[in-house]
């Protein structure tokens, strides 16, 4: 979980150096995250299904391999087509790591239980995206954008050395079921015929138009603001992985203090306040702490959503979570094409005020419509 995060982030900061090193302008340099997240929300469904009928463990250190790999070629490319090409193989894969993760947890934790769980499953992994942002940031101004993908790319490898001996002997909580089609039908139609299935992807697709396609850009409106350190852009962006940190290590007392409705409407308006004061272009330092306070509210909101989405079905969380994932990264897909249109449009700010109303909409929304099965006794 910790390897494969750290790949997620790392472009981000460095955007104007691959611009400026592969010829290529900005905008075409920040779809390099929509390289890796459309195939990752495309391959989804297909992932899902293999971790749930060939095992979960086997297909994350797989694609951590994989992932890996495509690092280790990026390091060495020489053109930006060999990069974007990387990047979307390692999307094509990646999704095999942490939508797999969540279904272990929802295959091995009571539902009651599983949000605290969830959030510590967030904390290994926020830890390794806001060590590859910070990272990426300082390796970028020492030794330029391809050291970011030499060291990321030798370290996952060596954890994936690692996970196939550590997790050779996981157990398996149930038989897997003998793999055919009709199962597989059978499994999606179940995930969709909960009405939640509907609140739980519609919403994590505009999170991720409207919080995470910011991120490619982060790197720009600092620029804008007279700003050119990527390590500073780095810092920016990993202050939003801190405040998941901070959410994930407060859940236990959030989850025990307020009920999930308050949660969900505090994380949407943490979120929806952070965005926009994120739009004002104050100085660097000042974004610090309002891109924590958007990570901390963003994990808030989602995290509930998640723990709905592993309750969608009993015999395919695989493909429950993968379904959320692919939805998820359509969404961060769709963002940087979204939000380069404002950029070249000089309307950047304005869509993220709008964003900001969106993520109001998807809390209220997510606190009305989304309840469990079996809610904890107050007795």
């Amino acid at each position: 979980m910790f390897a494969s995060t750290l790949f997620s982030r790392v472009v981000d900061p460095v955007v104007p150096q691959i611009a400026t090193d592969l010829a290529v302008d900005l905008k075409t340099a920040a779809l390099l995250s929509t390289a890796f997240t459309l195939p990752y929300a495309l391959t989804q469904p297909v992932l899902g299904t293999i971790a749930d009928f060939f095992g979960k463990t086997r297909l994350m250190n797989l694609s951590l391999l994989v992932v890996s790999i495509t690092a280790l070629v990026c390091a060495i490319a020489t053109s930006f087509s060999l990069v974007f090409g990387m990047r979307v193989v390692a999307g094509l894969v990646a999704g095999g790591i942490f939508p797999v993760a969540m279904a272990l947890v929802g295959d091995l934790v009571p539902i009651h239980q599983r949000q605290i769980m969830i959030g510590r499953l967030l904390a290994v992994g926020l830890t390794g995206n806001v060590l590859g942002a910070a990272i990426a940031g300082v390796i970028a101004d020492l030794f330029g954008w391809r050291g970011i993908f030499a060291v990321i790319g030798l370290f996952g490898l060596t954890i994936t050395v690692a996970a196939f001996v550590i997790l050779r002997g996981f157990p398996v909580p149930k038989p897997r079921p003998v793999f055919n089609l009709s199962a597989v039908k059978e499994n999606y139609r179940g995930i969709f015929a909960d009405p939640r299935a509907k609140f739980c992807f519609g919403s994590v697709f505009f999170e991720g138009i409207f919080i995470h396609g910011i991120f490619p850009y982060v790197a720009i409106l600092l620029l804008v603001g007279g700003e050119a350190r990527a390590s500073i852009a780095g810092l920016v962006i990993a202050a939003f992985g801190a405040g998941g940190v901070i959410y994930s290590l407060s859940v236990p007392a959030l989850v025990a203090r307020f009920p999930e409705r308050r949660l969900m409407l505090i994380g949407g308006s943490l979120g929806a306040i952070a965005l926009s004061l994120a739009a004002m272009h104050f100085p660097w330092y000042a974004q610090v702490a309002i891109f924590g306070i958007f990570g901390f509210g963003f994990y808030l909101l989602h995290g509930c959503i998640q723990v709905h989405v592993t309750d969608l079905s009993s015999t395919a969380r695989g493909a429950a979570t993968s379904v959320h994932s692919s939805f998820f990264f359509m969404g961060q897909a769709t963002g940087p094409v979204l939000y380069g249109y404002g950029y070249a449009h000089g309307s950047l700010e304005l869509l993220m005020f709008l964003g900001s109303g969106v993520i109001i909409v998807i809390a209220i929304v997510c606190s009305r419509f989304l309840r469990l099965r079996n809610p904890p006794s107050t007795t």
